[in-house]
């Protein structure tokens, strides 16, 4: 356009009036320019003019002799097929195919290249590669050239499906000492009848787990379409008391107690409904035995239990929710593993929970829930396997107990600033239709309220633990206030290191086979089972206030220590079930220290070892001192876990 305009301009201008340009008689003409010069030489961004290519760079030479080679063309599909490149597994067969042979290659095709027996490499059994990595198309070439097709088992008519197989060891040593009472007929040392007995036993259990996980569909970011998955677990358990009827309701047992048991912890089908988005948001469906956890730190409910779940995200996984239903299976009394050949119970949780991530503050995620709880078990009298009655339980009037409670919880976990933040809120409400005290249906109405902050200083971790659930004020009238949960499993103050959380305290007098709190359970519920009994709101609430650190030692060794020191809310259900005018509040000191070691730096092999101690307060010494004046008790944990 410049050109044409320039043109006109000359064009329309008088010869007079442009300007005359000397020129020297005796010049010489001037040079024509050298052709790498020339503008049309040159390389403009976006246009390329024909027949003009710049010189090639020189060869590349690869002079290091150990670095991996290219692969040659015939590594790579023709151009026949309907794909460009090969995805992440058949690629890795094809350059190992071609190049298996060479010894500069092993550092390649040695994934593909060990056993099955090899879980750190790529490997078939974990979900690496798939059954068969042909497509429909392929097989159906191989099958005009003749060649044998690649086929998945009969009943996966489909590609791409995969297979994990999970195989793990568990072994579990406890030395402890808690107050143990006597048997009201008989002693293994008579002469020496008292309340209590002597507080040192022995605890070992080996469980054997083996887990198989089926699943259709490439799941590097976006859920599987279709999966199968079952967990199977084996456990043999010894166990070694100082007193009877405590391991067992007949008083000629024995002492001691060797038992085993087979139970199933998951099977399930999760089926893939669809996806909402472009980035895999989706709703999902899952039928069977299936773990769930309803909150963070497993407070509320956390199992694996026979139920109906409806799962998915949305908005970029910022939102994920639950809708679910279960039936409760009755458990083994020893192992604690799912029963699925006896009736399951009546006892049902209804749970619908949603998540939002970076709310209300970026970093921390939170959730409301509502958790119903619905229990029919009043008819129903259930004794244990070693003979003591769980359902009902032995306290007050023993009649059997329905009740209906309706949980609204707000639980979070994340980071605000430097300060890491988790907690869990709830309230219950609702009806139980038979109070063990006054035989009249009373109103439910408790709370609980859980917190712990961190802060990370380099390699260590400070925590400050909190928890506060109320307990019943007057069990005698008409309303219960004493919180308690489904399931607690609780990963908090320490967990199962801690003393108080770890062991299961028996209350004698005023109830048999009851326990002031459950094993791995940190609420005071006066049930007698976490894994058998009720739900029980007539009880004396707990308070817990602690400290505690996590430090990452090594990359293989980590320190864990927390001192935590515990109270009953209110002590007036105690009072009426021991006939005692005043019980003080406080329970005593707990203090824990646990060392985890991973040796390869894995998950594979963990080894912990922990220690815990309980300095009682007046409110334990007041409900469990015995004629030896027992100063403290203890609890040891070695935990060895390897899995492949």
């Amino acid at each position: 356009m410049f050109a044409l305009l320039l043109a006109a301009q000359t064009a329309t201008t008088p010869a007079a009036m442009m300007p005359a340009v000397p020129v020297p008689v005796d010049a010489a003409p001037p040079e024509a320019a050298p052709p790498e010069t020339t503008p049309d030489d040159a390389i403009i961004d976006g246009r390329r003019r024909p027949g003009f290519n710049l010189p090639l760079p020189d060869k590349v030479t690869q002079d290091n002799k150990g670095a991996i080679q290219a692969p040659p063309p015939e590594a790579f599909p023709p151009d026949s097929y309907d794909y460009a490149v090969p995805d992440r597994w058949r690629l890795m067969k094809t350059l190992c195919g071609t190049l298996a042979g060479d010894p500069t290659t092993r550092g390649l095709c040695g994934p593909v290249g060990h056993t099955i027996r090899d879980p750190y490499h790529q490997n078939v059994l974990k979900g690496d590669r798939p059954l068969c990595i042909a497509t429909k198309e392929e097989n159906e070439r191989r099958k005009l050239a003749g060649i044998a097709r690649c086929a998945t088992p009969g009943l996966l008519h489909h590609d791409d499906w995969f297979l994990v197989v999970n195989l793990a060891s568990d072994t579990v040593i406890e030395p402890r000492s808690f107050p143990i009472p006597v048997g009201v007929q008989t002693t293994s040392r008579p002469g020496s009848l008292d309340v209590f007995g002597r507080s040192q036993s022995f605890v070992a259990a080996q469980t054997f787990l083996a887990g198989f996980d089926l699943f259709k569909g490439s799941t590097a970011y976006k859920p599987p379409e279709i999966e199968y998955k079952v967990q199977l677990a084996y456990q043999i358990n010894y166990a070694d008391v100082p007193e009877r009827r405590i391991l067992n309701v007949r008083p000629s047992r024995k002492n001691t107690r060797y038992d085993q048991f087979f139970g199933v912890q998951e099977a399930f089908i999760d089926y893939h409904i669809r996806n909402t988005s472009a980035r895999y948001d989706f709703d999902s469906i899952r039928i069977g035995i299936q773990p769930f956890q309803q909150d963070f730190r497993g407070f509320l409910f956390q199992d694996s239990q026979l139920g109906i779940r409806l799962f998915g995200n949305r908005d970029d996984n910022r939102w994920q929710y639950n809708l679910a239903a279960f039936r409760r299976l009755e458990k083994d009394t020893n192992s604690g593993l799912n029963s699925v050949t006896k009736r399951p119970r009546d006892d049902y949780v209804f749970a619908a929970n949603a998540y939002r991530q970076d709310f209300p503050v970026v970093g921390l995620t939170s959730e409301v829930s509502l958790t119903y709880n619905l229990n029919r078990e009043g008819g129903r009298i259930e004794v244990d396997t070693n003979g003591f009655p769980v359902r009902p339980a032995l306290l007050g009037d023993l009649r059997g107990r329905d009740y209906d409670i309706v949980y609204v919880g707000y639980s979070m976990d994340g980071h605000i600033g430097r300060i890491n933040l988790t907690g869990s809120f709830y309230g219950a409400f609702g009806e139980d239709r038979n109070s063990f005290f006054t035989s009249r249906a009373t109103e439910v109405r408790a709370f609980f309220a859980a917190v712990e902050p961190s802060i990370d200083l380099d390699w260590v971790r400070l925590r400050a633990s909190a928890l506060y659930a109320t307990g019943d004020k007057n069990p005698y009238d008409n309303r219960e206030t004493g919180f308690d949960a489904i399931f607690e499993n609780p990963v908090f103050a320490g967990a199962d290191t801690s003393y108080w959380i770890r062991q299961s305290i028996p209350f004698a007098g005023g109830g048999r086979a009851i326990g002031i709190n459950g094993r791995n359970g940190i609420l005071n519920s006066l049930r007698s089972s976490k894994e058998q009994g009720q739900s029980n709101f007539n009880n004396p609430g707990t308070i817990l206030a602690g400290v505690g650190f996590d430090a990452d030692v090594t990359p293989k060794f980590r320190l864990s220590g927390n001192l935590n020191h515990l109270w009953f809310e209110n002590t007036a259900t105690l009072q009426a079930l021991r006939s005692e005018g005043s019980i003080p509040r406080s329970i005593g000191y707990d203090a824990s220290l646990a060392a985890i070691v991973r040796p390869k730096a894995i998950q594979n092999v963990v080894f912990r070892l922990s220690g815990a101690v309980l300095q009682p307060s007046k409110g334990f010494k007041d409900l469990f001192t015995n004629s030896r004046r027992d100063g403290r008790y203890y609890s040891v944990l070695f935990n060895a876990i390897v899995s492949y």
